[in-house]
């Protein structure tokens, strides 16, 4: 559910975003510099494109792409950088962001940043070069030319999949700390002491880090010892898991019960398991997150955490409808929308 209430709304800066010539003043050079930079970037010698690179991430400068007489463009175009567009886990969001948007004549472009901060806050910049009408990232993980961005900006920003309730875009999502919570409270009430967890295999999903920093605060509560294995990141999701599994198992006191960072990651672990003999939940229980299409058809079936894929998406574009004026309100946008997490139980625990 979302809260009724949150902290008011920051003000947006008055200040605007940097300008060329603010970035060609900081260096000491002309703006034709800076504009053959973006435009013609092989007639700069390398030393002045990292200083200009440099001076471009400080002051978060974003070149403006549309044209004066085109400026209007904005109004119906929404950026949304997502970590995979591909993958099952955002598709809910992504389908429920553009259907919600498109019904009211906004259109959504998307950019995904495989976990790599470097790549969102390319897309962040291309983003805003093109004066879209709101902006939506996900998770507050980024680099600090992109909060740069996003501080500068004055268009409304969301951050979704993640609740950080001190930050200033609108918040839509949960806590990931408290689904690593919520999933070892789980296992421990149905009696699994040994529990292990697993990273992803993509080294920049951080939020998969929170989780686990849940799942150990909790599991130290309980007086038990955290497990906590990463695979190689050169792995696939399906062989990570399978390294994990090996790797748990055969060591001196194997876990009773290992959680995955997500869903394709626990399915390799299961399968791996089946390929080696053990009994799936009686040797070693298993714990996905995401509810992925497949989770169901595997046998035993996956029990998991199901995020509020839908929900996030559906609501990240209300409040960008409201925020624009576009759907009516009463009082200001809501900023903090804290949703939560299900467990689906199966027959893996």
């Amino acid at each position: 559910m979302s809260d009724s209430k949150g902290p008011p709304r920051s003000k947006r800066r008055s200040a605007g975003r940097t300008t060329l010539a603010a970035v060609a003043a900081h260096l000491g050079v002309s703006t034709m510099m800076i504009s053959r930079y973006f435009n013609q970037p092989d007639q700069v010698s390398p030393e002045q494109r990292e200083k200009i690179a440099a001076a471009v991430a400080e002051l978060g400068y974003v070149p403006n792409l549309v044209a004066g007489g085109l400026a209007s463009a904005r109004g119906r175009i929404v950026g949304m950088v997502v970590p995979n567009i591909s993958g099952p886990i955002f598709a809910n969001t992504l389908q429920g962001f553009s259907d919600t948007l498109s019904r009211h004549g906004y259109q959504t472009l998307l950019a995904s940043s495989y976990f790599d901060q470097d790549k969102e806050e390319s897309a962040v910049r291309a983003f805003l070069g093109w004066s879209p009408a709101a902006l939506v990232v996900t998770g507050h993980f980024h680099s600090p030319a992109t909060e740069k961005m996003l501080a500068q900006a004055d268009i409304p920003l969301i951050e979704t999949w993640d609740y950080q309730p001190e930050r200033a875009p609108l918040q839509i999502g949960f806590s990931h700390h408290e689904v690593g919570v919520q999933s070892v409270r789980y296992l421990y009430a149905k009696g699994y002491r040994r529990i292990a967890y697993v990273l992803n295999s993509a080294p920049g999903d951080l939020s998969a880090v929170e989780r686990s920093e849940g799942y150990a605060a909790t599991l130290a509560e309980f007086g038990l010892t955290p497990r906590v294995f990463t695979p190689d990141a050169a792995n696939p999701p399906l062989e990570a898991g399978k390294q994990a599994m090996q790797a748990l198992m055969a060591s001196a006191e194997p876990p009773d019960a290992i959680i995955f960072a997500n869903d394709n990651l626990a399915a390799g672990g299961l399968l791996a398991g089946q390929r080696a003999g053990l009994s799936i939940p009686g040797d070693c229980a298993i714990l996905g997150f995401g509810d992925f299409p497949f989770a169901q058809m595997l046998m035993p079936s996956l029990s998991t955490l199901k995020p509020p894929a839908l929900e996030i998406g559906v609501l990240a574009a209300t409040r960008v409808l409201e925020s624009l004026g576009v759907l009516a309100l009463e009082g200001e946008v809501r900023r903090l929308n804290l949703l939560g997490c299900e467990v689906v139980e199966r027959e893996s625990c």
